[in-house]
């Protein structure tokens, strides 16, 4: 499945979380997917971007949240369906927004949090999209460099 439509899902499904379960898991999933496109970009991405693409999948990788979540209440991780990346800007943008979203969603978690776990699990998740979307901006600008450099 190409990522756009994986991250269109990721961000209707985090629009409909209404527990802070549900918050967390939709936040798993987007580190994953965060994970699994810097990958894909770092093996069959435009050569400019395979590094910081490779970053963006480690980045992606080392929220723990997951550890909360199984797949058997997720559903199994969305970002195994990705097969594709055929529009790699968009991808990156829709990325960028979704993990705006879930950083959006974990601050009203984190406000409500009434335990000190579920709170630092919320801080290490809006930390880790933070510089997941570091990575994406920074690609983003190496395709934007890229693409002035054709024309």
């Amino acid at each position: 499945m190409d990522a756009v439509r994986i991250i269109a899902a990721s961000r209707r499904d985090l629009a409909q979380a209404n527990s802070v379960h549900d918050v967390i898991v939709e936040a798993w999933q987007a580190q994953a997917l965060a994970e699994a496109i810097g990958s894909h970009l770092a093996i069959f991405g435009p050569y400019e971007v395979r590094s910081r693409a490779r970053g963006l999948g480690d980045a992606g990788g080392r929220f723990s949240g997951g550890l909360l979540c199984s797949t058997a209440t997720t559903g199994g991780l969305r970002a195994a369906q990705l097969t594709e990346i055929r529009d790699v800007k968009a991808a990156l943008t829709g990325l960028c927004q979704l993990l705006r979203e879930v950083c959006e969603a974990l601050v009203a978690v984190v406000i409500s949090a009434d335990e000190e776990g579920m709170y630092w699990t919320c801080v290490e998740a809006m930390d880790t999209a933070d510089e997941s979307r570091d990575h994406v901006a920074g690609i983003l600008e190496k395709l934007e460099v890229r693409d002035r450099n054709l024309a």
